[in-house]
């Protein structure tokens, strides 16, 4: 068993252009003054980190590192979810997603991709720079229009789809498994990687990839109605990234899982701060430490309600009042009676 590592929280709905979350510097003392411990980067967040010189630059790294250790913070992992959504997008979602990349590259799918993938690279080797050993990202997708099917799909639609994800990815997870870094997929509604068996359809054409595996957001399984628990001990394996966000799905008469077009406060599945939603998380931190999870529990604060400095600061304790320090002995040793081979032999009457 071991214990987890936090409490972290992921910057990405944080940075921006207003102290104290405009600079490296500021943000990691914020973070320290709020409880944390640890922070997840976003590689996209150019007032806080130089991507292409991180990749380029360990020495650059090492100061970075250095900067948040001064402020009483580790750098637990990057992500790269923006530039990995742009691996693989339909054609539908071009004009949407365009706004993630740099102007040199809108309106040009084939060369958003090609910069895509480069972004990812970068940001894998940025991670080996920076000591990680998991890398966070979206995985894109290709059938994700075609999700409930009406008309009917045409016979092969999402294995090619599949297939052309796969290949997408491959160079990718070589140049991950060079780099020694696992390539953490956030399981979510939007990518073609949305639940167990979308990622066992991209595991199979990867050929078990090892450096294929996943980011657990229980949040996500919520709102899809799916056992987050049981989908722990079938990718136990696979889980190298853990993101604390919680959820909540109160269907009504009027509304399911789509939400009816709704915006976040009307719909019937909403994210909510760690502890305001229906999420077992008591459950999740003992397999976590059950299965000897080797990583951090990082606060994710995506809430329709609550101010995100107070989801901040509550999360730090939410994740503090979760962790479990695991026991190194049994809590029934004091009744031991002590045995050998001969006494067990003779228990058993042999």
């Amino acid at each position: 068993m071991k214990t987890i590592k936090g409490p972290a929280i992921f910057l990405g709905q944080f940075a921006g252009n207003r102290a104290p979350f405009n600079s490296w510097d500021a943000i990691t003392k914020w973070a320290a003054e709020k409880g944390y411990v640890g922070v997840q980067v976003p590689s996209w967040a150019g007032q806080l980190f130089d991507l292409i010189t991180a990749a380029n630059s360990k020495d650059y790294c090492d100061e970075f590192a250095g900067v948040a250790r001064e402020n009483g913070i580790e750098v637990t992992e990057l992500s790269s979810h923006l530039q990995g959504q742009l691996v693989a997008v339909h054609p539908a979602y071009d004009e949407c997603f365009d706004g993630f990349a740099p102007t040199k590259v809108r309106g040009n799918p084939k060369a958003r991709q090609e910069w895509a993938v480069e972004q990812v690279q970068m940001a894998i080797t940025a991670s080996k720079h920076l000591g990680m050993k998991a890398h966070g990202t979206f995985s894109g997708a290709l059938a994700w229009p075609y999700l409930y099917p009406w008309p009917q799909r045409p016979a092969g639609l999402v294995e090619t789809a599949f297939d052309e994800l796969a290949k997408r990815w491959m160079p990718i997870l070589n140049h991950a498994e060079d780099c020694g870094v696992d390539v953490a997929y956030e399981i979510h509604p939007g990518e073609d990687l949305h639940d167990g068996v979308t990622f066992d359809m991209f595991l199979d054409r990867l050929k078990n990839h090892p450096r294929a595996n996943m980011l657990y957001d229980p949040s996500h399984f919520v709102l899809q109605c799916l056992d987050y628990l049981e989908h722990i001990d079938i990718y136990k394996d696979r889980i190298k990234m853990f993101h604390v966000k919680d959820a909540e799905f109160d269907p009504t008469g009027r509304q399911g899982v789509y939400g009816g077009y709704q915006g976040w406060i009307e719909r019937a599945g909403r994210f909510r701060s760690p502890g305001d939603g229906q999420v077992d998380f008591g459950s999740i931190f003992s397999k976590m430490a059950a299965y000897n999870f080797d990583g951090w529990a990082v606060v994710e604060w995506e809430c329709a309600l609550k101010h995100s400095e107070d989801g901040a600061r509550e999360g730090a304790e939410f994740v503090k009042a979760h962790i479990i320090h695991v026991t190194d002995k049994s809590f029934d040793d004091f009744a031991a009676s002590g045995a050998d081979g001969a006494t067990n032999r003779r228990m058993l009457g042999l």
